[in-house]
């Protein structure tokens, strides 16, 4: 068994675990792989490990590396869990299932054009910049529920879940609570928060998606 796909087994106990702490159902929280910066031939084990839900940061490296895999095992999930340039909203729609980082009106407005044009509808989730930290994407919490209804009412976009990526030097907790009010504002059932240093915390605060990369792959 290699060091990564130990690590996988590691981190799904891990899940189980914070989901019985937390009195949560049992599969409740799903596992993204976070896998960008790492080739295929690294990402096979872990899918022939049984793991099917990953995510990438840039559609660039994606589209290297993932049709491929996705035609040998097509019930893979692909999530796009980087910023999204409007110009790469074609390849994106086409390429991932879930789409995690929509964040201003000139995307949204992207997306609906090509999911129209497509025919393909990936899930789609608002990034929610809940540190307001001028580096990072994401829409400012206080806009964040007048933006999930434009994107339905105006776009028509269906958006089903927030995600949030929390300033690296503060407790997370107080963010992943943000998120939490905010998609029950907002009638957002899902919600994808915390990463490596963090995951079973944001299980414990209704996270329904965690997304994991080097807690399974290792140091990039």
């Amino acid at each position: 068994m290699s060091d990564a796909v130990s690590r996988l087994a590691e981190v799904k106990a891990k899940i189980a675990a914070a989901e019985r702490e937390a009195k949560r159902a049992a599969g409740s929280v799903t596992l993204v792989a976070v896998s960008k910066t790492f080739d295929a031939a690294d990402v096979r084990p872990i899918i022939e490990a049984g793991q099917r839900v990953f995510g990438e940061n840039r559609v660039q490296e994606a589209q290297g590396k993932w049709p491929a895999l996705k035609a040998e095992w097509p019930d893979i999930e692909l999530h796009l869990i980087g910023p999204l340039q409007s110009n790469k909203a074609k390849e994106a729609v086409a390429l991932f299932d879930v789409i995690e980082t929509v964040d201003r009106e000139k995307i949204a407005a992207e997306l609906a054009r090509e999911i129209a044009r497509q025919g393909k509808a990936p899930r789609l989730f608002v990034q929610v910049n809940t540190g307001s930290e001028p580096q990072k994407a994401g829409i400012e919490p206080r806009e964040a529920v007048a933006f999930v209804k434009r994107c339905r009412d105006v776009h028509g976009l269906a958006i089903e879940g927030l995600m949030c990526i929390p300033p690296f030097d503060e407790n997370p907790g107080p963010h992943f609570a943000l998120l939490d009010k905010l998609a029950r504002q907002a009638g957002a059932e899902k919600l994808s928060m915390g990463m490596s240093g963090d995951y079973e915390l944001a299980v414990a605060f209704g996270a329904t998606s965690v997304r994991v990369g080097s807690a399974i792959f290792g140091a990039r």
